[in-house]
């Protein structure tokens, strides 16, 4: 796990998830980076600031009932909760819904909020359902494919493993930024550099934002400032 600087963390807190898939470009010097969503998501609350950190990973099915025995079940439940209780934090519950793009039954609601937010996780993103939208637990934010009644026959499949969530490959410990955009899995290598990433890339953008914005320009007042922006960005 690569542990983030407080004032990264700090920064990352402040931007939205395009402007760190931007930032992970300058750092690179290159476009070209693919781990973030390529879906559209639903967002419980548009008002919570971004989700920021360690991926704590689980698999879910909801739409048949289960073939293992209960006992098994439960078993597998109990070490889900201790795994999350355990886990490094910051964290970012991040869990698979097996039955995507057919995801019924809904893990994410009232009770399983008011739980991962006494573990102090900072929110969920899932391929999967959430419901209960008006009561759950506040400051909770859930980023998940859709929105149902029913928890179905969902169940724990699997815990701490590798997995896939709106085209992000995501591994135990792996650090994630999302928003109401999507997705987006920061590369190790990049984390030393972010900080000076993001910061090159605001001031770049400054270049073409400060030349437009609340101004009435001319094609040739435009042209200008538009080539100072290109030989800066990536």
């Amino acid at each position: 796990m690569t542990e983030i600087p407080k004032d990264l963390y700090q920064l990352l807190l402040s931007i939205d998830t395009p402007t760190v898939c931007n930032a992970i470009e300058v750092v690179e010097g290159k476009r070209g980076f693919a781990n973030f969503s390529k879906k559209t998501v639903q967002v419980a609350d548009r008002k919570l600031p971004p989700l920021v950190g360690y991926a704590l990973t689980a698999k879910i099915k909801g739409k048949e009932k289960p073939s293992l025995p209960p006992a098994t079940i439960r078993e597998v439940r109990k070490n889900y909760y201790e795994y999350m209780a355990k886990g490094g934090r910051p964290a970012i519950c991040v869990i698979e819904d097996l039955d995507y793009p057919e995801e019924v039954g809904a893990f994410w609601g009232e009770i399983n909020t008011w739980i991962h937010k006494s573990f102090k996780i900072a929110g969920t993103i899932t391929n999967g359902v959430m419901r209960d939208l008006a009561s759950l637990a506040p400051q909770y934010q859930i980023i998940a494919s859709s929105i149902g009644p029913s928890h179905a026959f969902v169940h724990v499949n699997e815990v701490n493993v590798p997995v896939n969530v709106f085209g992000v490959n995501v591994k135990p410990n792996d650090l994630l930024h999302a928003d109401q955009h999507g997705v987006v899995n920061i590369p190790s290598k990049v984390v030393p550099h972010l900080k000076e990433g993001i910061e090159t890339l605001v001031k770049n953008e400054k270049i073409i934002l400060n030349a437009t914005k609340g101004k009435n320009l001319t094609y040739e007042e435009f042209a200008k400032a538009w080539e100072e922006f290109e030989k800066a960005r990536t």
